[in-house]
């Protein structure tokens, strides 16, 4: 089969897709006919270059892409989302693959500093309720919008990403690593509750990969500098491993895969 044939007429739903793993997969699943619905928060200003981009992967794959500048996080966001989505893509189970890469949550200590006397950038619990549920639970909320609207193909899949935070010690990335924590257990049980619905559930965990989601962690700069020294394969995972990764997983190869933590880092996971 031609490559650029391989996904006609189904579609990936991509939360948070304007830059970075999410962005690197659009490319990768366009290049192979599957039609896309980003969504992603961004100004006018920045948005501008985005959609001209995703105008242009769309006219280069002969594929259709709809940007959705709204708050995917929100009841109104995906109410609004369904409505406008469903009428373009007017068939039913049309969606392939749901995607989750937002990287939206608070980047802070646990304890305050000693600069810090008023605690006032200490992480709360307010703070890891709202990673949590951007970073995890939200997945869930998406899965079942595009279930109970009849979205999903027989054969569809849905992909989240993890990463090694959830793990190790990172500076001020606790509540991420908590969030990455729940998510790793949503999938599981998502992989088998959801199973019988032909959705298959998989999580993707990205070696150190220089986005502008890394760069807001402190201390960044150190882990890609550990990264590169140290990598197997002599160089940091790019966002073009993990979107190859992502679209093995849509393939009708990848049909016995549910459950898992695939690492996608070159082997950094083994050190």
């Amino acid at each position: 089969m031609d490559k650029a044939q391989q996904f006609v007429g189904e579609w990936a739903v991509v939360l948070g897709g304007s830059s970075g793993f999410g962005f690197a997969a659009l490319q990768k699943l366009a290049s192979h006919g599957m039609n896309i619905a980003v969504l992603y928060r961004e100004t006018a200003i920045t948005e501008k270059p985005l959609k001209e981009n995703l105008a242009k992967i769309a006219t280069e794959n002969a594929v259709t892409i709809l940007p959705f500048n709204i708050n995917a996080l929100e009841p109104g966001g995906r109410d609004l989302f369904l409505k406008q989505f469903t009428q373009v893509a007017v068939h039913k189970h049309c969606v392939k693959l749901l995607l989750h890469s937002i990287a939206r949550g608070n980047l802070k200590p646990l304890a305050a500093s000693a600069a810090d006397t008023e605690n006032t950038n200490v992480l709360s619990t307010d703070d890891i309720q709202a990673t949590s549920y951007a970073m995890s639970n939200s997945l869930l909320d998406w899965t079942r919008l595009l279930l109970n609207a009849g979205l999903f193909n027989a054969d569809a899949r849905i992909i989240g990403l993890t990463s090694d935070g959830a793990h190790k010690y990172w500076e001020s990335y606790a509540a991420v690593s908590i969030a990455k924590a729940s998510l790793e257990s949503l999938t599981k049980y998502m992989a088998v509750e959801f199973s019988r619905f032909g959705l298959k559930t998989n999580l993707v965990q990205a070696g150190v990969t220089e986005t502008a989601s890394l760069k807001r962690i402190p201390g960044s700069d150190k882990l890609i500098t550990l990264a590169s020294e140290n990598n197997p394969m002599g160089r940091i995972t790019r966002p073009t491993d993990v979107a190859n990764v992502i679209y093995m997983l849509c393939t009708d190869e990848a049909f016995w895969i549910n459950g898992s933590l695939i690492h996608v880092d070159g082997g950094e996971h083994c050190l």
